[in-house]
């Protein structure tokens, strides 16, 4: 079996040329020809000793992942389903606006976590990607949209880990993902400008701070611990008061002075005025105001296994209000290539309610705020 070159960041291919009898600058400029030109043929990297180039064309390779289909919206956003074999697939999103290009990678074929309101968790998971596929969905993407508007520039300026799958349960993976994406003879991508997402798994969120600080967001969903228990089940290992604590820490690393929170909107579940208030009370606990954070609001895309529906827009804007009026930055994503099953939370294909779903969340709105915890100017009140 071949090396797939895909799989190292700079380092971890400057020590496998190494091995070869090969000087580190010889792996700058191999990751060059891979990553800032898109060549996976040895002999077109004319710059390598041809001695260097017999022994990686035995023994090493550059593996795309090969696309099953493409999808492009009629607002721009390509979506493409890659093969990672035994049955699986992942996708990855292109989002096109007028300052940036923002890449969604995903990096597990499926999720463990099990949020009730995305799709890939009703899914179920099934294995963590290597650094190999995750990068690959960025070197096949960029290239290809490079070839597509002809043009030699760099088309995608941002990523988001926010496709299929929790980034930081494949943090081996992620790590040297992230830093091909960083490195200048790489893909140059700015701190800034690449965002992982995550539910929640505080000892990685502290790991990421030391080893790969970028910019964080997480998926909140909820204002107390008993219905993010519910709507996110990783918040019964970690709840709100670790996370919370995660994020701060987190801060002292991180490339921007702010958390950006996800917050999806769920029809009579986590959209009232009570809610949005709970919300404030959380970021400001411990006198530590509201300018740390940023919300981000989602528009839910229904699927019939969730049991959930969107919340009216009038909600949507009421919430963000109430946030906006107590300092908190508030935006409402525009949804996205929904029209190609590519907008947030519908990474996965059609799914089975096999956890009755439906029912269940049909009960929680019926039972409403003798559920829901909800914190007045007074206290907690049922």
């Amino acid at each position: 079996m071949t090396t797939n070159l895909l799989d190292f960041d700079l380092d971890g291919l400057a020590v496998f040329c190494e091995r070869l009898g090969e000087k580190r600058f010889r792996a700058t400029q191999l990751f060059r020809w891979i990553h800032q030109k898109g060549v996976a043929n040895f002999d077109e990297m004319t710059d390598l000793a041809k001695s260097l180039r017999e022994k990686i064309k035995v023994s090493c390779s550059v593996t795309a992942l090969t696309v099953i289909s493409q999808h492009e919206s009629q607002d721009g956003t390509i979506k493409w389903l890659f093969d990672v074999g035994a049955g699986n697939a992942v996708e990855a999103v292109f989002i096109p606006e007028t300052d940036r290009g923002t890449l969604c990678v995903s990096s597990q074929a499926g999720c463990a976590v099990g949020c009730r309101f995305c799709s890939t968790g009703h899914q179920g998971f099934s294995r963590n990607l290597s650094t190999a596929e995750i990068i690959a969905q960025l070197w096949f993407a960029e290239h290809f949209l490079r070839k597509k508007l002809g043009t030699s520039e760099r088309v995608i300026s941002n990523v988001v880990m926010m496709g299929m799958g929790e980034p930081l349960q494949n943090y081996a993976a992620l790590i040297p993902a992230l830093r091909t994406m960083l490195d200048d003879h790489g893909y140059g991508l700015s701190r800034r400008r690449v965002t992982v997402s995550t539910s929640g798994v505080v000892p990685m969120m502290e790991r990421l701070g030391v080893d790969c600080p970028v910019a964080l967001a997480v998926s909140l969903h909820a204002p107390n611990d008993a219905l993010r228990d519910h709507l996110v089940p990783l918040n019964k290992k970690y709840p709100l008061s670790e996370l919370m604590h995660a994020c701060h820490q987190y801060l002292t690393h991180a490339p921007r002075d702010f958390v950006t929170f996800e917050y999806c909107m769920l029809d009579g579940v986590n959209d009232t005025q009570e809610h949005a208030q709970q919300l404030i009370h959380l970021v400001q606990q411990d006198g530590r105001g509201t300018s740390w954070c940023k919300f981000n609001l989602i528009p839910f895309n229904p699927f019939p296994a969730s049991g959930l529906r969107r919340s009216p827009h009038a909600a949507v804007q009421a919430f963000a209000a109430r946030l906006n009026a107590a300092s908190i930055v508030t935006t409402v994503r525009k949804t996205r290539g929904d029209d190609i099953d590519a907008a947030c939370g519908q990474l996965a294909g059609d799914v089975m309610d096999r956890t009755d779903a439906k029912n269940r969340m049909e009960k929680l709105r019926d039972q409403g705020r003798r559920v829901i915890p909800v914190i007045s100017d007074s206290g907690i009140r049922g």
